[in-house]
């Protein structure tokens, strides 16, 4: 006969905080929406006030810049610590998405700038510009992997395990689950980039990668028995699956230009370079200590009590955004100093590895902080994604950044003679000249990047 007993297990779990949940999706925001969540939150939360009223720039060349803003992307981390639940499935099985996005960066210009900021081969950034030139504006992969191989013309040939190689790397890009081929693979990819501490994970991957129809279908009771598991084992194993993004494309997509608030200041105070929070666009918060005092020793008003504990999140929340986004910011000033010196030409090579091992957080954490936020400084506005780029070689074993070669290629198309106008394979030698070692091809890629006419066309437009 069995009896209850009692057991004590000591064990260490990984979980995600509805105050972490919120302070990464505040880190995600751009000034704009920071400021309608912050209104909303003041609307709805009487335990809220605002201490000042911030002073929105108006749009002038000093305080602000004409550029295409993105709103907030499914944010996802490799670290449990790192997990937000932005997107997901509603009550009736159809896709939601907590924030849409609205930016001039496609999906296909944030996979590449990726690209050049990961760890691809050369071999694989070309295989890996084939493949998302192949993924729709959701996110998947529309073209089999053995059309991938033949549109290629690489020597030696590229194989079909290089392929698949570059595929698993680029399906570790942002937004995560992005090269997917299937509904079922894109979800057990974002869930396998959780912890595998996570509570209901194992369970979780198990029936996205097999038992989707009965999701689909609500069939939960046959789930259970199939799966042999428990109510409340599979209630976590769900909640994992809904919190995932079916679409996760849609995190980055094409919109109108609208004007953006600084987040940052960067002005150089007695030959050093200094670096503040904008001071201006985000309202400060703080708990109505009026109300507040009424709730001491008091066991009544549960919900003025729930509002209480919001708002203290929300204002630690605030400021965990504020010091991220120094910290990001002061790192990539002492990285840039030439470039805020001299500028482009004078710009370093930098990659996100660089500032996440500076600062202790993950790299695709810097690349969504970078994603969205700007800087001010006195050469302009510029997006934090702005001041990286990647390597290339010099004959003075100094790395040269991309940026910095973009700049000498502008340079010296900007200086040629208009009845004479320079081939890429000119440039390429004038910058070999320089000790910047570059193929034409990249020389090419770069110009038309710039929106640059090749030579022929520079020519026929200046002789007529």
């Amino acid at each position: 006969m069995l009896k209850p007993t009692l057991q004590l297990k000591l064990g260490q779990t990984l979980t995600m905080t509805p105050q972490l949940q919120q302070a990464i999706r505040l880190l995600q925001l751009p000034v704009l929406d920071l400021n309608a969540q912050i209104q909303e939150a003041l609307e709805e939360n009487i335990m809220l006030e605002m201490e000042d009223l911030p002073d929105v720039p108006t749009t002038s060349a000093d305080t602000t810049a004409e550029v295409e803003t993105i709103k907030a992307d499914e944010l996802w981390q490799t670290r449990t610590t790192e997990r937000i639940q932005d997107g997901g499935w509603n009550g009736e099985g159809r896709p939601i998405s907590e924030f849409a996005d609205e930016s001039g960066q496609s999906l296909r210009d944030h996979l590449l700038w990726q690209i050049e900021m990961e760890h691809f081969s050369p071999r694989e950034v070309v295989i890996g510009e084939a493949i998302v030139d192949s993924i729709n504006d959701d996110g998947y992969l529309e073209t089999g992997l053995d059309d991938i191989l033949a549109s290629l013309d690489e020597t030696p040939p590229a194989t079909e395990k290089e392929v698949e190689r570059t595929l698993t790397k680029i399906q570790h890009l942002d937004p995560i689950g992005v090269g997917a081929r299937s509904l079922s693979e894109c979800i057990v990819l974002q869930l396998s980039h959780l912890d595998w501490e996570t509570p209901g994970l194992q369970l979780a991957i198990e029936i996205a990668a097999d038992h989707l129809d009965l999701v689909a279908t609500r069939d939960y009771g046959e789930l259970r028995r199939g799966l042999r598991t428990t109510e409340d084992g599979l209630h976590d194993a769900l909640a994992l699956i809904r919190s995932c993004n079916p679409r996760p494309g849609t995190a980055v997509s094409s919109a109108a230009a609208e004007y953006v608030i600084p987040d940052v200041f960067v002005r150089k105070v007695d030959n050093r370079w200094q670096v503040e929070i904008s001071p201006t666009g985000v309202p400060r918060l703080s708990v109505n200590q009026q109300y507040a005092n009424l709730l001491r020793g008091s066991g009544e008003h549960a919900v003025l009590k729930s509002q209480l504990q919001e708002a203290r999140w929300l204002i630690r929340s605030l400021e965990i955004r504020n010091e991220t986004l120094l910290k990001v910011a002061t790192s990539i000033v002492s990285r840039q100093t030439s470039f805020l010196e001299h500028g482009d030409e004078a710009m370093k090579p930098m990659v996100l590895r660089d500032v996440a091992e500076e600062i202790g957080k993950h790299e695709s954490t810097i690349s969504r902080v970078t994603t969205n936020k700007y800087m001010h400084t006195p050469r302009g506005v510029f997006e934090f994604k702005y001041f990286f780029s990647s390597h290339l070689s010099s004959d003075n074993g100094e790395d040269q950044s991309s940026t910095s070669v973009r700049a000498k290629i502008r340079k010296l198309i900007g200086a040629e003679n208009p009845a004479k106008p320079l081939s890429d394979s000119k440039i390429t030698n004038l910058l070999k000249d320089e000790g910047v070692t570059v193929a034409r091809r990249t020389v090419a890629k770069y110009r038309e990047a710039m929106n640059i006419p090749s030579s022929s066309d520079r020519r026929v437009r200046e002789t007529r």
